[in-house]
Parts: structure tokens; C-alpha cells; sequence
């Protein structure tokens, strides 16, 4: 792990915990480039390196002087491409250290590998990301809800590790060691989401409408179909002022966005008049809340919780 950055004692403080380099990207980038515009301390910690993911744009060139054909190799890469991402976004960033599971494929699935994150035992992946939050001392954190957003191991586990920071980073008695940074309880614990239903129709209606070719048809009847039930969304965080710098985030992890392919497919100034918005669910909270929300920080900002 590379040491979490210590708080600054009145700014707010919101931490966002992924699973790989550029989930950070795809899920709430450009709230938190919001966010740190306007002051607030900003922290991605990233659970694992992603040295398991295979290159997913056709385009990727490997850094001179590097190589993309051991775990090593793509750990550095990554590393590179998150580096580049974070300065985009202007947030801080650190890693927890851990080693991707990769994403099993068959039937049946294979095992994990033996040094797989989703198989370190919780304690042992907690205790890094508790630490993280003792000494950066966030007032929000982001996550993922229960289901990872996706089926990969490491998202299914970041949501358990989170869960357990946000219960455990507040009681001296738990994660006790020696020379740590003291207690700390955050106030708020939010989900990203990104694709409700009432966004993918809405932004597919407006396509369809101006006779452009929507990317999210199928998509739309195949969760319809199989009647999936939609997670709630408490908190639209208004962000069409930092789309650009999202996009310069996401393209930033060049071995794993395609700058010509699904996150680019929908015109901006579409996406901006139709759905200005970042989603999120709030899960928990320790202060009072609205029921709809368009600030992660409300019921904090000007509050004597705000330290």
C-alpha cells in the first residue's frame, strides 16, 4: 500500500473506493472533478492494480520502455495511466496494494487465481483501506452497492471491504495499530450508479428523436425482459461542466478505453441538455438527509461536522 494522504483539517473530504484503475473514470469522474474545483480534498484509493485486464482498445500502443505482457509489466503501465487519469481529474490517488482476480470466464468458472484480492480474508483487506480512512478522514465515501454494479469479484468485494472500513474506521478497539492514525467516522456512504433505467431511456428517446443511433436499445430491453429491479437513485450531482475533464480521465487509461467506442458513443452536447447528471444511491448515513439529494455533501457543508 502507498500511504493514504492526511486530511486537511476544514475542507471537505470525499473518498471514492475502486476496484481497478479507470472504474474511477466510468463511475462518478466528474462529480469529484466538480468536487475538487470547488475545494473539496479528493481521494481515489484504487484496491488493486488491474493486473490482470486484457487490453481493450484496438489503438493501444505500450509506453516506451515498458511492457504489457507480464503482471509486472501491466501493473506499471496501469500505474502510469492512473497517474495520468487522477492529474486530469485533479484528485489524489492511491493504491492499496492488492492484486487483481481477473475476471473468470467458463462453465464452470475456473478458480481464482491463489493471490487473487477477492480471496484475501476481510480483515486483511480491510485493514488498508481503514487506515486510508483514519488518515484522510473523509466526510463522504463512494463505493459500489452489493452486486459490484457488475459481476467481477474484486467489485463485489470492494463493496465488502467498503462496508466494513465504513463501520470499523470510527471504534478505536477495531483495526487497533500501533503508530496508526486515530479513529475517524465518516458521515455519508454513497453507491455510484450511472446506468438507471430512467437515464439510458431518457438519453435513447433524445438520440432516436434527433435521428442519431442510440448505443443503448438492447440494452433497454433486455433489462426491461429480464425485470431487473432498479436500485434507487437519491442523488442526481449536476456535472455537465466537467464531462470534458471525465473524458480526458477515461482516455488517460489508454490499454483499457477505446476513445472511439462505448463510453464516447453518445454526443455530449446530447448527454448535457438531456442528462447533466452523476447518480448515486445513498446507503448510509450519520447526519440527516433529504430524500433526494444534489450535493454528496449534504446535511455536512457548513455543519460542525465539516472538520
Amino acid at each position: 500500500m502507498t500511504s493514504a494522504p492526511l486530511g486537511t483539517p476544514g475542507r471537505l473530504r470525499l473518498m471514492a473506493v475502486h476496484a481497478h484503475p479507470d472504474d474511477e473514470s466510468s463511475k462518478g469522474a466528474a462529480a469529484m472533478a466538480r468536487y475538487a474545483d470547488e475545494g473539496a480534498e479528493v481521494l481515489v484509493v484504487t484496491c488493486t492494480g488491474g493486473e490482470r485486464g486484457d487490453v481493450l482498445n484496438p489503438a493501444f500502443e505500450v509506453p516506451a520502455g515498458h511492457e504489457f505482457d507480464t503482471v509486472e509489466g501491466k501493473r506499471s503501465v496501469r500505474r502510469l495511466e492512473m497517474a495520468a487519469a487522477a492529474d486530469a481529474l485533479g484528485v489524489q490517488q492511491t493504491f492499496l496494494g492488492f492484486t487483481d482476480s481477473g475476471l473468470p470466464e467458463g462453465d464452470p468458472l475456473p478458480p481464482l487465481p491463489d493471490d487473487a484480492f477477492a480471496l484475501v480474508p476481510l480483515e486483511q483487506a480491510a485493514a488498508p483501506l481503514v487506515e486510508a480512512v483514519r488518515r484522510f478522514r473523509p466526510h463522504v465515501i463512494t463505493t459500489y452497492d452489493p452486486s459490484g454494479g457488475y459481476p467481477h469479484p474484486d467489485h463485489i468485494y470492494t463493496h465488502t471491504v467498503s462496508m466494513e472500513a465504513w463501520e470499523a474506521a470510527g471504534d478505536p478497539s477495531r483495526y487497533a495499530v500501533d503508530g496508526g492514525a486515530e479513529a475517524w467516522t465518516p458521515l455519508k456512504l454513497y453507491y455510484n450508479h450511472g446506468f438507471s433505467l430512467e437515464r439510458l431511456r431518457a438519453v435513447h428517446e433524445s438520440m432516436e428523436g434527433q435521428g442519431l443511433e442510440s448505443p443503448f436499445g438492447d440494452w433497454i430491453e433486455s433489462r426491461t425482459a429480464r425485470e431487473i429491479p432498479e436500485r434507487p437513485v437519491t442523488t442526481l450531482v449536476e456535472v455537465a461542466a466537467y464531462f470534458g475533464r471525465r473524458d480526458a480521465a477515461l482516455t488517460a487509461h489508454a490499454s483499457q478505453i477505446d476513445p472511439t467506442g462505448f463510453f464516447f458513443a453518445v454526443p455530449r452536447d446530447v448527454e448535457a441538455d438531456v442528462w447533466p447528471w452523476e447518480e448515486y444511491e445513498l446507503a448510509a448515513s450519520r447526519v440527516p438527509t433529504d430524500a433526494r439529494e444534489d450535493d454528496l455533501f449534504a446535511g455536512i457543508r457548513g455543519t460542525e461536522a465539516a472538520s
